[in-house]
């Protein structure tokens, strides 16, 4: 799509880490202007423009603050943009994305869906009354903390989920859930009312002593057999039209015992858009289609050509705070910080991703590439002197 003057359409995207989206934006055509956290070297790259604010992962970012650097980055683009996407870092806070609407035209799910499928009464009491199994839930501790976890309402990337404590203080943003132990699956879903098209990934934790579930990566191209993939999709369609969801949205499964049991919805574009999205931008494509009403499907159906397998993981600075070295990152390398970024201890360093003709393969050579890009990293730091306690 390009404007009368031929300038590349312009988009607003906000995120926690807004890279993913812009690249796939770019690919499609599209100039995105940008607002995120980091300001990646790539992200900066894939941008038109770009405002790196802060947000905490608990609150999101603050309302006025990211209101002014949305502003700013339509007021200064060169053909106006097409509406705002939302990424990762709303889910707790379904105001602010109702302000943001008054605003700009969302691209996505409205504050009110974020808020139905993020609230655990409303979303579990559905998923009981449509019969979809799911771990019991429940918003007061249990009696016996034993097998429960604790989990944070709207929270991402799994470090809000503890093992249930026996003593802890009352928060109206926490709930109790059952741990039922088993593979992590996740549908992502491009919806509207005309039609939807799937994709089924698999993730994997990198669990610390205090958060065991805190996210890892994920691969593509994953064999679940056939009538365990009627039952994911049959779900998560029943689940989509629930909510009345459109546009990219991802539906976490874990596999327990042999039996899919549903954990969430998460009703934006997420982290498999790198594992899933192709050269030509055409998830994006789609998700901007099934947002205007039109059948997602029909554009992926002649024209998707993501990878066979593909394999996308989050490096952590696990081994200590580190200034990020000059170095020169692998081409198979995202989220690449700046130069001398300090990035603390257990906090997202980079991303790794692997391509290759089978999932197995695929996440083998993922994980070998974090193991070499943490010494990449770490040795360098060392011979700089960069390296920080």
């Amino acid at each position: 799509m390009a404007s009368p003057a031929s300038q590349p359409q312009t988009i607003l995207i906000a995120a926690f880490s807004g890279r993913a989206l812009a690249q796939s934006a770019r690919r499609a055509g599209y100039a995105p202007l940008v607002v995120d956290c980091f300001g990646d070297t790539d992200t900066r790259q894939a941008a038109h423009a770009l405002v790196c604010l802060p947000a905490r992962v608990q609150v999101g970012f603050m309302r006025r603050p990211l209101l002014a650097a949305l502003e700013q980055l339509a007021t200064s683009a060169p053909v106006q943009p097409a509406g705002l996407i939302l990424g990762g870092g709303f889910e707790c806070n379904p105001k602010l994305v109702a302000a943001l609407a008054e605003h700009f035209a969302l691209i996505g799910n409205s504050a009110e869906v974020i808020r139905r499928v993020k609230s655990p009464p409303d979303f579990f009491y559905a998923l009981t009354r449509l019969g979809i199994r799911h771990p019991e839930t429940r918003m007061d501790p249990p009696g016996d903390p034993a097998g429960w976890l604790m989990k944070r309402i709207g929270g991402s990337g799994g470090l809000h989920i503890h093992r249930c404590p026996t003593r802890f203080q009352p928060d109206p943003r926490r709930y109790f859930q059952r741990d039922c132990p088993g593979e992590a699956v996740s549908v992502l879903a491009v919806t509207s009312r005309r039609g939807t098209a799937v994709a089924l990934s698999r993730q994997w934790a990198s669990p610390l002593p205090r958060r065991p579930y805190r996210y890892g990566g994920a691969v593509s191209g994953i064999a679940v057999g056939a009538d365990l993939e009627a039952r994911l999709i049959d779900t998560s369609l029943a689940v989509l039209s629930e909510f009345n969801l459109t546009g990219l949205v991802s539906v976490d499964f874990v596999i327990h015992e042999g039996e899919p049991l549903l954990l969430e919805v998460n009703p934006r574009p997420g982290a498999t858009l790198d594992i899933f999205d192709d050269a030509n931008g055409n998830l994006f494509q789609a998700h901007l289609a099934a947002c205007a009403g039109d059948n997602p499907a029909a554009i992926l159906k002649n024209g998707w050509n993501p990878p066979r397998a593909a394999a996308a993981a989050y490096l952590y600075a696990d081994p200590g705070a580190v200034a990020v070295p000059a170095i020169d990152w692998p081409a198979w390398t995202a989220d690449r910080p700046a130069t001398g970024t300090t990035i603390q201890r257990r906090q997202p360093l980079a991303t790794v991703k692997a391509t290759a003709l089978t999932s197995a393969d695929a996440e083998t050579l993922c994980r070998d590439r974090l193991s070499a890009l943490t010494e990449l990293v770490y040795e360098s730091s060392k011979r700089e002197g960069t390296a920080l306690q």
